[in-house]
C-alpha cells in the first residue's frame, strides 16, 4: 500500500484525496477502469510484482511503489490519462528505463506511473541538418543502431542503455561529454504533455534549430526537470557525424594528483580529446579481476581520440608528451574497434566490477563535478576521506569536465555502516559546493540530494523553482516530492531510505 504524504517543505500544495473511500493508498475500482478505458486493459496493471518493478532505480532508496502501472502507445494517450489524473488529484510519476540512481521514480505518495517504453519510434531522421525526432521509448543504443549505416551517431553516454527521453529529464551525460557535451547541449526540441494535458512543443512545432533568441529558453527548462514538470513524449536531439579515425589508450600514474594534472594539463593545451576518464587504483584492480584486464594497478586515465589520421597523430604525440611530463607510464594504445570496445566496456563495467568486490553488497553511487582546476585538490581529499570514514570504495569519472562517482560497497544489513556511507556522501556534496561546484554532475536531485539543492541555489533560487513548479503543476501531482527542499533525514523518518533513521550518533573511526 502506497504511504501518503503531504510535500511538507514545499509548502505550496495541498494533496486532493484520490482513494475509494475506506482503502487508503488505493485507487478506486472505477479510477483503474478510467484508465484501462485510456490505453486498454492489458497496459494497465495493479499487480503488486509490476508496481514494485516500476517504486525503484538502481539507487539504495527504498521502493515506493505507485498505486498503478500504465503504458501508453502514442501522444494522445498520455494527454488523456494526464488530465483523467490530475482532474482526480492523482500523482503522476513518469517512467523509462529505471536505471537512475537518485530515487527518482520512487512513488512517494503513490499515484499512476506512466511507462514510456513502447512508444519507442524513430518519427523523422534529417541528416542533412543533423537532427533526429524519437519517442520516449528509444534507448541510445536503438537510435545509434538505426544511425550505423548513416555515416551519424549519437555521442551522449551514461553507460547504461538508457531511454532517450529519460536522459532529456535527467540531464544525462558521460564519457564522451568532453568533446561533444551533454544533454543539455545536444537537445534542439521537446514534446512535452504538461499535467493539465496540454501539449507543448519547447521551441515550437517541428522546430530544429541550433540557435535562437526567441524568448525564454522552455527546452532547457524541462532538460533535467526529471518528471517534475510534465511528461516527455518526444525529443529532437543533434546528431554529430562518425569520426573518420578512433584511438584509444590507457596510461598508470604513481599518484591521483599526478593523473587528474595531466587531465588539466591537456585541456589547457587544447588537446580535443573526446573521452578522458580517470579509474583510482581500487577501481582498476576490481576491472582487471571483472573483465579480465591485464592494466597496472595504478591511478589510472582511459583516453580516446576522434578525428582524421594526421590529426590524431598530433594528438596523440602532444597527449603523450603531457603524460609524461607527470609520471605517466603503461601506455597501452588501442587502434581497432574490438580492442577499443573492450577497453572501454571495462569501464562501463565500472559499477559491477566494484560490486565484485565485496560479494552480497550493495553499491552506493555518488555524484559531484567541480570546476577543472579544483578536480587534484577534490580527488585527493576524497581518497582520505574513504580511508577516514573506514569505507571500501572506488572512484572513477569524467574528469574532463571535473565530474566524477564513487561507488561505495555497503552492507545494507549493517545501520552503522550506512550511517558512514551517508555522512560521507553529504560530506562530499558540501565538498564540491566549497569549490564552487555542484553535488550532482549527471545524477540529478531526486529523493538522495534534496537536502543539498538549497545549499547550491540559494534561498532566492529555490523560491524561483517552487514558483516555476507552482505555475506548471500547481496541484504539484507531477513526481511529487523531488526535487524538494528536505532533509535526509525527514525521509528516513517517514520510512523512504533504506539506511540509519538519525545522523545523531556518527561514529567516527
Amino acid at each position: 500500500m502506497a504511504i501518503l504524504l503531504r510535500p511538507a517543505s514545499w509548502g505550496l500544495f495541498s494533496w486532493r484525496g484520490y482513494c475509494s473511500r475506506g482503502t487508503l493508498g488505493r485507487l478506486s475500482a472505477g479510477f483503474v477502469e478510467a484508465l484501462k478505458a485510456v490505453v486498454g486493459s492489458p497496459h494497465v496493471s495493479t499487480a503488486a510484482v509490476v508496481r514494485e518493478q516500476h517504486g525503484h532505480d538502481e539507487s539504495m532508496h527504498r521502493c515506493q511503489p505507485p498505486d498503478a502501472v500504465v503504458w501508453p502507445q502514442n501522444v494522445e494517450q498520455v494527454s488523456r490519462l494526464a488530465a483523467l489524473c490530475y482532474g482526480q488529484g492523482v500523482p503522476i510519476i513518469p517512467f523509462g528505463t529505471g536505471t537512475g540512481l537518485e530515487g527518482g521514480v520512487c512513488a512517494v505518495q503513490g499515484g499512476v506511473c506512466i511507462n514510456l517504453t513502447r512508444m519507442d519510434r524513430i518519427l523523422e531522421l534529417n541528416p542533412e541538418d543533423f537532427s533526429v525526432v524519437v519517442e520516449p521509448g528509444v534507448t541510445r543504443k536503438a537510435l545509434n543502431t538505426h544511425l550505423r549505416d548513416r555515416g551519424l551517431w549519437f555521442p551522449v553516454d551514461p553507460g547504461a542503455d538508457a531511454s532517450l527521453c529519460g536522459m532529456a529529464a535527467t540531464g544525462a551525460s558521460g564519457t564522451n561529454s568532453v568533446r561533444y557535451g551533454t544533454m543539455r547541449d545536444n537537445v534542439l526540441n521537446l514534446e512535452v504533455v504538461l499535467p493539465s494535458g496540454q501539449r507543448l512543443h519547447t521551441a515550437g512545432p517541428g522546430r530544429r534549430f541550433r540557435k535562437s533568441a526567441a524568448g525564454y529558453n522552455l527546452t532547457g527548462l524541462f532538460v533535467g526537470s526529471e518528471g517534475t514538470l510534465g511528461l516527455i513524449t518526444a525529443a529532437t536531439l543533434r546528431l554529430h557525424p562518425v569520426p573518420e579515425a578512433t584511438v584509444a589508450a590507457t596510461c598508470a600514474f604513481p599518484t591521483v594528483q599526478a593523473a587528474v594534472d595531466s587531465t588539466v594539463h591537456i585541456l589547457q593545451a587544447a588537446v580535443p580529446v573526446a573521452r578522458i576518464e580517470f579509474l583510482d587504483e581500487v577501481m582498476m584492480d576490481a576491472c582487471n579481476r571483472h573483465s579480465k584486464l591485464n592494466c597496472c594497478v595504478a591511478p589510472t586515465l582511459f583516453l580516446e581520440f576522434h578525428g582524421s589520421e594526421q590529426a590524431l597523430a598530433e594528438q596523440v604525440q602532444r597527449t603523450e608528451e603531457i603524460i609524461r611530463h607527470n609520471g605517466g607510464s603503461h601506455f597501452s594504445w588501442a587502434k581497432e574497434a574490438e580492442e577499443r570496445s573492450r577497453l572501454w566496456a571495462a569501464r562501463h563495467n565500472a559499477w559491477y566490477a566494484s560490486l565484485a568486490l565485496r560479494p552480497g553488497c550493495k553499491g552506493y553511487s555518488t555524484d559531484v563535478c567541480v570546476p577543472i582546476s579544483r578536480l587534484p585538490e577534490i580527488l585527493v581529499q576524497t581518497k582520505e576521506d574513504l580511508e577516514a570514514w573506514r569505507l571500501t570504495g572506488t572512484i572513477v569519472g569524467h574528469v574532463g569536465d571535473g565530474n566524477f562517482h564513487c561507488i561505495l560497497l555497503v552492507d545494507p544489513e549493517d545501520p552503522e555502516e550506512l550511517l558512514r556511507v551517508q555522512a560521507f556522501a553529504e560530506q562530499l556534496g558540501r565538498r564540491a559546493l566549497a569549490l564552487h561546484g555542484t553535488c550532482t554532475g549527471e545524477h540529478g536531485i531526486g529523493l538522495g540530494k534534496r537536502q543539498l539543492l538549497p545549499e547550491e541555489v540559494g534561498a532566492v533560487g529555490m523560491e524561483t523553482m517552487r514558483q516555476i513548479k507552482a505555475t506548471l503543476d500547481p496541484q504539484g501531482l507531477m513526481n511529487p516530492g523531488k526535487p524538494e527542499e528536505g532533509t535526509v533525514l525527514r525521509l528516513q523518518e517517514e520510512g523512504h531510505f533504506r539506511g540509519p533513521r538519525s545522523l545523531s550518533q556518527l561514529l567516527c573511526p
